[in-house]
C-alpha cells in the first residue's frame, strides 16, 4: 500500500479538497490510505472551544456555531444537494459534541480537550470520504479511533504497537482506497486520545508500519525540506534526499523537517519518506531513505529565536562537577525548560535555556542560592549542520558573538 498525508493546509477550503482529488487522480486511487488532518485552522479552532468550555460559558455556543457554518459552507460548495448524507453525518458529529459538553463531569482539561479537539480530523475526513464517493471514486471511511489504541496520557498518547498492528492488519482492506484521521486514537475505556503536535504525520507513519507500506508521501505547503526556512534566510536550496539519521539529526536541532517520531517507525523498516508540495504535485520534492547523509551536500541552517544564555559558576570559585550539573538540571527540569545548548568548563557552566512558560525569574531565584549567575536574555541560536566559513560569516556580519561551539558537523551560535 501506499500511504499519503495531507495536513491542515493543504484541505484547508473547498478548493483544497478538489486539489487533493486532482493529487489522487495522478497518483491512483487503488491500495492507498489516506490520513488527512483537521481542515485549515480548525485544531486551534476547536481548542478555543475546550478553552471556552472552562474559562467563557458565554462564548462557548458560538465558538462551536463558528466551526458548524464553516464546514456547512465547505459542504455547500462541494455538493450540488443539500440532501446528501454527508450533511447529516456532519450535523450528528456536532450533536454529539454538545451532548458530551452537556453531560461531562470530568474537571481533567487534557480529557476534555481529547474529547473535542478529534471531531476536526472526524469532520475533515467524512467530508473528503464523501466528495471522493460523489466524484466517482469509491471510498472507505475507517475510524482511526477504533485501530490507534493508546494509553490514558491525553494530549501526548503512547502507542500500544501489538494491539494496533492486529486492529490495523486485521480491519484495513489493502485493496481499497481508504480515508482515516491523523492526530487520534482511543484508549482501552474507547475514550479519545490524540498524538500530540506532529500527531498526524506520525499516524501516517504508524499506518505505514502496520502495512508494510511501499511509501509515505506528506504533502506540504513548501517544494520539500529546504536548507533553511525562507521566512529568514534568502534562496533556500530544496534537498533532493536525506538520510533517516540526517532528518533526525536536524530535527534534534530543532529544523522543522518531520519530527524524528514519525521517522522511527519508517525507519525501523526502511519505508522511504517523500516531502512534496500539493502546490506543485508534479514537483521532485525531497526523498528521505536509508543511504548517503543529504544530497546536494549544503550548509542547513536552523534558528531559535528568544532564548536566554545563563553562565553559573560556584561561589567559591571550585570545580562545576557532576552533582553540580545534576542539581543544575533538576532545577531546570522542575521550572520546565528546554535545554538547547550547554558548555562548561572547569569552573562555569553556561546553558542556552527556552522559558516557553514564563518562568526565568523563579529559576534565577532559585539557583543565586547556589550559584553565581549571569543572564544574556532574548538571545538567538544559530545552528549550521555540514558548515562552511562562508556560512559562518553570513551569520556573524549582522550579529554579535556570544558563544560559539562546534563538532565536525554542526556549528553552533549564539549571537545578539
Amino acid at each position: 500500500m501506499r500511504i499519503y498525508k495531507f495536513g491542515g493546509a493543504s484541505v484547508k477550503d473547498a478548493e483544497g479538497i478538489r486539489n487533493l482529488f486532482s493529487i489522487m487522480k495522478q497518483e491512483g486511487f487503488d491500495k492507498t490510505l489516506l490520513v488527512v488532518s483537521a481542515m485549515g485552522k480548525n485544531t486551534n479552532a476547536f481548542e478555543l472551544v475546550v478553552k471556552n468550555y472552562f474559562e467563557n460559558k458565554n462564548e462557548l455556543q458560538y465558538s462551536i456555531n463558528q466551526i458548524f457554518e464553516f464546514h456547512n459552507t465547505v459542504l455547500l460548495e462541494l455538493f450540488l444537494e443539500k440532501n446528501h448524507e454527508v450533511f447529516n453525518d456532519v450535523k450528528l458529529i456536532f450533536d454529539n459534541l454538545k451532548e458530551f459538553l452537556k453531560r461531562n463531569k470530568s474537571p481533567n482539561y487534557s480529557f476534555v480537550y481529547d474529547q473535542i479537539v478529534p471531531c476536526g480530523e472526524i469532520l475533515s475526513t467524512k467530508i473528503i470520504s464523501a466528495f471522493l464517493n460523489f466524484s466517482g471514486v469509491k471510498s472507505n471511511w475507517v475510524d482511526s479511533r477504533e485501530l490507534i489504541k493508546t494509553d490514558s496520557n491525553y494530549r501526548d498518547a503512547d502507542i500500544d504497537w501489538k494491539l494496533t498492528q492486529k486492529n490495523i492488519s486485521e480491519n484495513i482492506d489493502k485493496k481499497k482506497l481508504n480515508v482515516t484521521q491523523g492526530f487520534i486514537g482511543s484508549n482501552q475505556n474507547n475514550f479519545n486520545t490524540t498524538l500530540g503536535r506532529e500527531g498526524s504525520d506520525y499516524s501516517a507513519a504508524i499506518y505505514a508500519y502496520c502495512l508494510n507500506a511501499q511509501s509515505l508521501t506528506i504533502w506540504k505547503d513548501v517544494p520539500g525540506v529546504l536548507n533553511a526556512d525562507p521566512r529568514v534566510f534568502k534562496n533556500p536550496i530544496l534537498l533532493d534526499y536525506i538520510s533517516y539519521t540526517e532528518a533526525i539529526e536536524l530535527a534534534f536541532y530543532g529544523a522543522s523537517v518531520i519530527h524524528p517520531k514519525t521517522l522511527q517507525p519508517l525507519q525501523k523498516k526502511e519505508i522511504p519518506l517523500f516531502v512534496k508540495s500539493f502546490l506543485n504535485p508534479k514537483g521532485k520534492g525531497t526523498a528521505i531513505s536509508r543511504g548517503i547523509k543529504i544530497k546536494p551536500e549544503v550548509p542547513c541552517f536552523i534558528v531559535k529565536r528568544n532564548l536566554n544564555l545563563l553562565k553559573l559558576s560556584s561561589l567559591d570559585f571550585s570545580f562545576i562537577v557532576e552533582e553540580n550539573i545534576s542539581e543544575i538540571f533538576q532545577v531546570l527540569h522542575e521550572n520546565k525548560m528546554k535545554v538547547d545548548l550547554i558548555q562548561n568548563s572547569a569552573i562555569s557552566f553556561s546553558v542556552c535555556v527556552y522559558d516557553k512558560f514564563n518562568r526565568l525569574k523563579e529559576l534565577l531565584s532559585i539557583l543565586k542560592a547556589t550559584f553565581k549567575v549571569e543572564c544574556v536574555e532574548n538571545v538567538n541560536l544559530f545552528t549550521i549542520r555540514h558548515f562552511d566559513e562562508k556560512s559562518s560569516n553570513e551569520i556573524l556580519k549582522n550579529n554579535e558573538l556570544i558563544l560559539e561551539q562546534r563538532t565536525d558537523d554542526v556549528l553552533q551560535l549564539i549571537v545578539r
